[in-house]
């Protein structure tokens, strides 16, 4: 048979039917299983003739066998032959001998199709859901940390308009307080050192940081803190702090 996309195919089809006028049956028609045999032949090519390829090898069978069935019955009416049909079953439907290794190729190449197709949506719905989760997740970390910055930037202003409200009613209170506060903050998280820039000409550093760091001077000896051992002798005397003082009374008693 012919399709309408003028590709030919081999169709194998099986027709039931029943007499339901037995008069019409023997006196209408000469040879009426000819006559089912040809209708059936007519309505098949016509229905196959009017679909696609495909449509008749695969999908469409069901459909072509009701349609079939459908027209036969009419055919028949018309000649009067006393016959229904009561099945009609598409048993085979395949391309031409000759054609069949090429169509078998055609049909592996659709189902390659088909399986890559699948394939493909597979993957789809597998990237596309993950990437969806990480751009919303994206997104509100993006949000959270503009409220973050947003609201960190309010509270900067408006500390520095209470700031700048107090300093507008004592200016000089308020820049020492912040002067303080600052030499505060810096301090607290910097080694410190204190120079004695106004004595003799020596230069004495003392590193508070490390002396705060280091245990105190007379540590626990022998159970007792401070308490010096029996065994030391004694600490001499100061003689160059006598002398200084002795010094200082004679400048004081020879000024007038």
């Amino acid at each position: 048979m012919l399709t309408d996309d003028e590709n030919i195919i081999d169709l194998q089809f099986a027709v039931q039917y029943i007499l339901k006028d037995p008069i019409e049956y023997l006196f209408n028609n000469r040879r009426p299983e000819d006559t089912v045999l040809q209708a059936a032949e007519t309505a098949f090519r016509e229905i196959v003739g009017k679909s696609k390829m495909d449509f008749a090898l695969y999908e469409g069978r069901e459909q072509i066998a009701i349609s079939a069935q459908k027209l036969m019955q009419e055919i028949l009416d018309r000649y009067k032959t006393g016959i229904a049909i009561s099945k009609v079953n598409v048993q085979n439907a395949q391309p031409p001998e000759q054609v069949q290794a090429a169509f078998d190729d055609a049909v592996r190449a659709k189902q390659d199709l088909e399986r890559q197709k699948n394939e493909g949506q597979a993957y789809y719905n597998d990237v596309v859901p993950k990437a969806r989760g990480t751009a919303s997740r994206l997104t509100e970390e993006a949000n959270g940390y503009r409220q973050r910055v947003v609201a960190n930037a309010e509270g900067e202003a408006a500390r520095f308009r209470q700031v700048l409200t107090e300093y507008s009613k004592a200016p000089a209170v308020t820049r020492e307080r912040m002067y303080l506060e600052t030499m505060q903050q810096i301090l607290s998280s910097t080694s410190k050192v204190v120079v004695d820039a106004k004595g003799s000409g020596n230069l004495l550093n003392l590193p508070l940081d490390k002396l705060l760091q280091t245990p105190a001077a007379g540590a626990l000896v022998d159970g007792t803190a401070g308490r010096p051992s029996a065994t030391e002798p004694p600490a001499p005397p100061d003689t160059g702090a006598r002398s200084r003082d002795a010094l200082r009374n004679r400048e004081r008693e020879g000024r007038p």
